[in-house]
């Protein structure tokens, strides 16, 4: 969280210090970008409960692509609606768990609709800030085969989550309606994995996902 506060500074620093060009993006315009994206949860858990307190999980990365699109209010305030979607695998971190290892895997789809402020339009090096709100759906959550011969038939459900989240990039001009573009985010994602299982019965855990979301692709003014 502090770090992304630090780059939110720095982007908003660069921003004071660009010289102006004819413009780029103004009100009304409409900004299309294409990114690949890795995601990186800064995840912290609860213990298993009630059967295996003290044991943790952990999330892994994962790189896909996303699209998003900008819709530009005036020529500094943006809207933002980002769409991917990732898949994850939960693993245990310790003991019982963490022999068994990857316990389960799950999508992720976390639509997220931000606020921008682009601190100089009519830049060829576009810098900007953003916040605003994500709402994160889990789908086609399933048991890993090892935690299957671990306890027998388990379903699997996490909960959808309801967050904020935080931005910071850059768009640099490559000719009049081109551009790259290199963004990040922080998601604020907590959930709660149920697993009913065979042998085990019920277990819960809580895991703040909270991932660090880094982005580098190529825009287009519509």
């Amino acid at each position: 969280m502090k770090k992304m506060m630090k780059i939110l500074a720095t982007a908003a620093s660069l921003g004071a210090m660009m010289s102006a060009t004819p413009a780029f993006a103004e009100q009304g315009d409409w900004l299309l970008r294409v990114r690949a994206i890795n995601v990186a949860p800064s995840e912290t858990s609860s213990s298993i409960l009630p059967a295996f307190p003290g044991e943790r999980v952990s999330v892994d990365n994962s790189i896909m692509p996303e699209v998003d699109i900008t819709y530009m209010a005036t020529d500094n305030i943006g809207f933002e609606l980002i769409a991917a979607t990732t898949q994850h695998t939960v693993s245990g971190r310790s003991g019982t768990t963490g022999a068994i290892g990857e316990l389960a895997d799950t999508w992720v789809l976390p639509p997220t609709l931000t606020a921008q402020y682009h601190f100089v339009p009519d830049g060829k090096i576009r810098p900007y800030v953003g916040a605003g709100i994500n709402y994160t759906l889990f789908y086609e959550e399933d048991a890993s085969n090892g935690l299957v011969d671990a306890v027998g038939a388990t379903n699997v459900d996490l909960d959808d989550s309801f967050g904020f989240a935080l931005q910071a990039g850059v768009d640099i001009e490559l000719n009049e309606r081109f551009f790259l573009n290199f963004d990040i985010k922080y998601l604020d994602i907590d959930t709660t994995a149920t697993l009913n299982t065979t042998a085990a019965g019920t277990q819960r855990v809580n895991v703040s996902l909270d991932p660090v979301v880094v982005g580098v692709g190529l825009g287009i003014k519509l």
